[in-house]
């Protein structure tokens, strides 16, 4: 057997293909690319069976991933986090089977790692010398380190406003960090000057076409975890909607493998009230989103005005008859304290938002009882620490503990 079964890639709107082996970016029409895989050639020789007493990590499905030497693989540990019952919080809400996909334990501290061991292992194998991104925070500390761990230099451009132990996280790495007094718009303007400048690697979401597969791989976690059943419904905190998009892909993959029966899990993309240019199309039974202006949110990790890949989220939406949800930053606040309090996890902003989502639609009655319910927490809601305030008594040594 090959240790990847990937052919070529394609573009999703004019259909032209292209070659793995060389570096890619964007189609010439300016879609991002998507990577196909002889499934045909791979359902011969590979079932769930083969996962036996392979690593709980992301590579544990190889032969669906585009690295094809396994030399070339930059890891950390990543993948196989964990599938969590929410039995208190779902009580509450009335959701008998809530579960939690937690990324908050995996490294750098959020979902970024999967496309940045992803991404940055077929880089190397390319032979890319340099990356660059714009990015909310935790993809560009995820990129930064990854490509520290790969000998590749990177340079990163975020916002002001990205949570401090990001901006750490790409500093430490050595990356070439630079802030920007705007949005992830502003930021990726100033990185597509650069790379044409400078010739680096476009390491921008979707604008290389293998982050999608490290992200993917929470969709494979999720249905081996729950035996190859599918879920009712999967939440996902969506700003460039990337782990939507690869969720939605590896369903698809395992579909045509025949590992899961042909049914999809209804797709939900939560965003936040001041930055929902998704809700909005999807509200308006349109294939691609405006431009949202003046975004603002507390979950930083989804302020994105406008994806480059909106398409292909509204496509997974609209195909696995699934719904956009906006969830304001008070509620989602509220249900990040909630969380914490009945179940002990302490998830980041934009994770609090899918539950408050999930609760919202069991209210309306689009989720129905009985039925199983994944929602993503996308990182660790200690990278997060200005979004709790709170207010603690000071004590003199010698003093007493009264009850409260």
């Amino acid at each position: 057997m090959k240790f990847s079964y990937i052919s070529h890639l394609h573009c999703p709107k004019c259909r032209e293909k292209y070659e793995f082996n060389i570096i890619q970016q964007l189609c010439a029409c300016g879609s991002p690319l998507l990577v196909n895989y002889d499934l045909q050639e791979l359902k011969k020789h590979w079932g769930p069976a083969a996962l036996a007493g392979r690593s709980y990590d992301l590579w544990r499905y190889h032969e669906l991933l585009p690295v094809t030497d396994p030399d070339h693989i930059v890891t950390l540990g990543e993948g196989m986090t964990p599938l969590l019952r929410m039995d208190r919080l779902g009580a509450a809400m009335g959701i008998g089977e809530l579960w939690m996909k937690d990324e908050g334990v995996i490294p750098t501290g959020s979902f970024k790692a999967r496309g940045a061991a992803v991404g940055v292992s077929k880089a190397k194998e390319l032979a890319v010398q340099e990356l660059a991104m714009p990015t909310n925070g935790n993809a560009g500390a995820a990129w930064s380190l990854y490509a520290a761990r790969a000998g590749i230099r990177a340079t990163i451009v975020m916002p002001v406003g990205a949570p401090e132990i990001t901006r750490n996280e790409c500093a430490i790495s050595g990356a070439n960090l630079y802030l920007v007094n705007g949005l992830i718009s502003d930021a990726g303007q100033i990185v597509g000057q650069a790379v044409k400048e400078h010739g680096l690697f476009d390491a921008s979401t979707l604008k290389e076409p293998y982050r999608i597969e490290g992200k993917k791989t929470m969709g494979l976690e999720i249905v081996e975890q729950l035996q190859w059943k599918v879920p009712d419904v999967i939440l996902y905190p969506t700003g460039g909607g990337v782990g939507l998009i690869g969720i939605y892909k590896a369903l698809k993959e395992l579909i045509e493998l025949g590992w899961i029966e042909d049914k999809l899990p209804r797709l939900v993309a939560v965003q936040a009230a001041g930055c929902a240019p998704i809700v909005k199309a999807w509200e308006e039974g349109k294939s691609v989103s405006e431009f949202w202006e003046n975004s603002a949110t507390a979950a930083f990790g989804i302020n994105v005005p406008k994806a480059l890949g909106d398409f292909l989220v509204l496509e997974a939406i609209y195909d696995s008859g699934g719904c956009a949800v906006a969830i304001d930053d008070d509620t989602l606040l509220k249900e990040l304290e909630t969380i914490a309090s009945l179940e002990g996890a302490f998830v980041c902003p934009e994770g609090a938002a899918t539950f408050a989502a999930a609760r919202q639609l069991r209210e309306g009655g689009w989720i129905k009882e009985g039925e199983t319910v994944i929602a993503l927490n996308t990182g660790s809601g200690i990278k997060y620490p200005e979004t709790v305030k709170v207010q603690v008594p000071v004590l003199e040594p010698g003093a007493r503990l009264t009850r409260r």
